[in-house]
C-alpha cells in the first residue's frame, strides 16, 4: 500500500507518522509537500499532525487552504482513503471533508499525555482489527482538541456509525471523568458517511513501537491494511 503524507510548514508529527508506515509496517512512504498538485498515486493520503502555520487563526484554518487541498478534497469526494490525526483531524473540519470542529480544551490548557480510547464500530477501514472490548492507550498533545457538532449533526454521526473513538477509562467506561478535553459525548475520532475519511485527535503513531512501550497503537494501522487486503 501506498501510503502519502502530506508536509505543511509548521507539521511536525510527519517523520512520526512515515517511520510507523515505512519501518513497522514495511509501506511505500511519500512526502506530498502542501504546494503540490500530485498525489503521487497513493492509496492513503495522511494529515499529519502538528501546528500547521503555527495554528494562527484557528488549527487548521490556513493549511485548508493549501495548493494541495484541492486535490486531496477531490481525492476523498471519489472515494479515496484520507485520515487526518490530530492537526489533520483539525484541518479535515476546516475543509468540511468531517463534520463539526476542534474548540480550544476546555480547561483553556495544552494537553500531552496518555490517555484512553475504545472503538465505537469494527465496521470501519480504521477500526475492522480492534476487539469491541479493547481500550487503546494512546498519547495526546493538542490545545483545540475539544470536538463539538451541533445537535443535528451529532445525532447524524451517531445513527450512521461516524462515530469511532470514544475516550474512556482504563476499564472501558465512557465518563465525564476519562474525558481528557470536554469532547462532546467524549469523541475522539469520527469518519465521514462513506468512512473513507476519519479523523482522531490521539496519536497512535506515537504508540507504534515496542522501543516505546506501548504498541497500542499499531491495531490501527493493521486494520488499514488488512481491508486492503481483502
Amino acid at each position: 500500500m501506498k501510503f502519502g503524507v502530506v508536509v505543511f510548514p509548521g507539521s511536525n508529527c510527519d517523520e512520526d507518522i512515515i517511520y510507523v508506515l515505512r519501518t513497522i509496517h514495511r509501506q511505500e512512504v511519500v512526502k506530498l509537500w502542501h504546494k503540490d498538485h500530485d498525489l503521487q498515486n497513493c492509496d492513503c493520503i495522511i494529515l499529519p499532525g502538528g501546528f500547521s502555520y503555527g495554528d494562527y487563526l484557528r488549527s487548521g484554518a490556513i493549511a485548508r487552504f493549501s495548493p494541495i487541498m484541492k486535490e486531496v478534497i477531490e481525492y476523498a469526494n471519489k472515494g479515496g482513503m484520507v485520515i487526518g490525526i490530530c492537526n489533520g483531524f483539525q484541518i479535515l473540519c476546516e475543509s468540511g471533508l468531517l463534520p463539526g470542529a476542534l474548540l480550544h480544551n476546555s480547561n483553556h490548557q495544552f494537553i500531552c499525555k496518555n490517555i484512553f480510547i475504545k472503538a465505537v464500530h469494527q465496521d470501519s477501514p480504521f477500526t475492522s482489527q480492534i476487539h469491541p472490548e479493547a481500550v487503546l492507550k494512546i498519547p495526546i498533545a493538542h490545545g483545540e482538541g475539544r470536538y463539538y457538532a451541533d445537535e443535528t449533526t451529532l445525532h447524524s454521526l451517531v445513527e450512521n456509525g461516524q462515530v469511532l473513538f470514544r475516550y474512556c477509562d482504563e476499564q472501558g467506561n465512557v465518563s465525564d471523568d476519562s474525558n481528557p478535553n470536554g469532547a462532546i459525548q467524549n469523541i475522539a475520532g469520527i469518519c465521514n458517511v462513506g468512512k473513507n475519511v476519519f479523523g482522531m485527535m490521539p496519536h497512535p503513531e506515537r504508540a507504534a513501537d515496542p522501543e516505546l512501550g506501548n504498541t497500542d497503537g499499531k491495531i490501527i494501522f493493521e486494520s488499514i491494511l488488512s481491508m486492503v487486503k481483502a
